[in-house]
């Protein structure tokens, strides 16, 4: 019994090193980030559809709540984005909008991340949206690189280097 509960103990998470201050600058520089890239695709494409992808919440908390993790690196984000949206465009129309073409989209999205050293986590979430992101991804065809995958990960970028700058941190 005691080595069970100590199983069920080692689940419990470390605690965090982030003092309050680093909490609250990531959370603010989050949404402002997340902010500005919902606003700039609505001002360019109105409520067409899809403006903004959901990955781009899981590189905000990357870039604003852990900047300095190499997984948070200019490089990362956008080569990460970029290669995961392209390769998941690509399975998407080879093997069909489907369960087997997102699995192999994701594993090949990591696969090419690492030797091209982009690896960026929400990358992979983002060949899953362009294997089963619906009709309208599926109706952007390679257009889904450039908007909203690419778009969205310089804007979120862009505010992630000049509120850390602002914020001086690393």
């Amino acid at each position: 019994m005691s080595t069970f509960k100590a199983w069920l103990r080692s689940f419990h998470p470390a605690p965090l090193a982030a003092g309050s201050r680093e909490r609250l600058l990531g959370c603010v520089g989050a949404g402002l980030g997340l902010l500005l890239c919902e606003w700039i695709g609505r001002r360019a494409l109105g409520t067409t559809n899809p403006w903004f992808i959901a990955p781009m919440g899981a590189s905000a908390v990357l870039l604003f709540a852990v900047p300095a993790s190499p997984l948070a690196q200019p490089w990362s984000i956008v080569g990460g984005n970029v290669v995961s949206a392209l390769i998941g465009v690509g399975c998407g129309m080879l093997l069909g909008h489907n369960g087997l073409a997102a699995g192999i989209a994701g594993a090949l999205a990591i696969a090419a991340m690492f030797p091209l050293r982009c690896l960026h986590p929400p990358g992979g979430a983002v060949a899953l949206t362009a294997v089963i992101g619906g009709p309208a991804v599926a109706a952007l065809g390679f257009g889904f690189v450039l908007w909203p995958v690419l778009v969205n990960s310089l804007a979120l970028l862009a505010a992630a280097l000049a509120f850390n700058n602002l914020a001086r941190r690393r």
